[in-house]
C-alpha cells in the first residue's frame, strides 16, 4: 500500500467513526465537528462507561472486526476519535 493510500484509508476511517459516534450515541454535532484529538471522556465529548460499551458494539458492527477485550480496555485505545481509528485500523488489517 503506498503512502498516499494509506492517508486516504485514514482520512476516511476518521470520518466513518465520526459519523459512527454521531449517529450511536446521539452526539448533537455534525460528524465533521467532532474532534479528532479531543478526549472522549471526561471534559472532551463527556462520554460515559455505557457510551463506551455502545461505542465497541456499534464499531463491531460496523467494522465487522471483533475487537478484543484487552486491547478495548486499554485507556489509550478509547482516548480520542484518532486513537480509536488507529485501533479500527490496527484490527482490520489484523483480520485481512
Amino acid at each position: 500500500m503506498t503512502a498516499l493510500e494509506r492517508v486516504q484509508r485514514r482520512r476516511q476511517a476518521v470520518e466513518d467513526v465520526q459519523t459512527l459516534f454521531v449517529e450511536h450515541l446521539m452526539l448533537d454535532v455534525e460528524p465533521q465537528d467532532l474532534d479528532p484529538d479531543a478526549p472522549l471522556f471526561g471534559s472532551g465529548h463527556a462520554l460515559d462507561s455505557i457510551d463506551a460499551v455502545e461505542l465497541v458494539v456499534a464499531l463491531e458492527n460496523r467494522f465487522g472486526v471483533r475487537l478484543q477485550e484487552s486491547r478495548v480496555l486499554s485507556i489509550p485505545h478509547l482516548r480520542t476519535v484518532n486513537t480509536v481509528v488507529d485501533l479500527v485500523i490496527a484490527e482490520t488489517q489484523e483480520a485481512a
